[in-house]
């Protein structure tokens, strides 16, 4: 039987990675937008408050959060943005460091901004993305995933989302320059994906 994992966010750029690195296992992943495909009835789910001070703890509150509303067995990441020269900024506010959830360019023009207020006109920094999936038996899998690059005050790109068009890797190409397939694998959130994968296929193996 085909089993059904609720994708934790409204994010679809998060959501076509997703259901990408989960194709070949017996599963349905259906994102929040499309909830009522599985559940007629359901009602807007408000979002939870992501208080955790870790990107493993942000997502473990997501995936639960969601499980414990829909029955449906969850699965949540947090990822974001960490620069050493800002102390680990933007960390767990990576999508809200300018003060407004989800605004893209705002957030890009402070991280330079802050960068730049140090004397630097570019910054080692690396992605982070952590994995939750809560299960409909109380249990859970977890995964994490890092990229590393450098951030860069020129914009390059139109592909990906969040800090991409900024964040360079070592052959010298800005993230959002990548296919979907090249930026799955070697991103922060592929490598997570891939680990969860296997840890699921594993799950599904042994229950069957």
């Amino acid at each position: 039987m085909e089993k059904i994992i609720l994708i934790a966010t409204s994010n679809e750029g998060k959501v076509r990675e997703m259901v990408q690195a989960f194709d070949g296992l017996p599963v349905r992943l259906v994102s929040l937008s499309r909830i009522r495909e599985v559940l007629p009835h359901a009602e807007e789910i408000a979002e939870p408050v992501e208080d955790g001070a870790t990107f493993m703890e942000n997502a473990r509150i997501k995936a639960w959060y969601y499980r414990e509303k829909t029955g449906l067995s969850s699965l949540a990441d947090d990822s974001g943005l960490s620069v050493d020269l800002l102390g680990g900024a933007p960390g767990v506010y990576s999508a809200r460091y300018a003060g407004v959830h989800g605004d893209d360019a705002a957030n890009n023009a402070k991280l330079i901004a802050e960068i730049a207020a140090r004397g630097m006109d570019h910054a080692p920094a690396a992605y982070h993305c952590a994995l939750v999936l809560a299960l409909e038996d109380g249990s859970e899998l977890t995964a994490e995933g890092t990229c590393r690059g450098t951030i860069r005050p020129a914009a390059r790109g139109s592909g990906g989302f969040g800090y991409d068009p900024h964040f360079y890797l070592a052959d010298g190409r800005a993230m959002a320059e990548l296919t979907r397939e090249e930026k799955h694998e070697i991103s922060h959130r592929g490598a997570a994906l891939k680990i969860m994968k296997e840890e699921l296929h594993s799950l599904i193996s042994t229950a069957s």
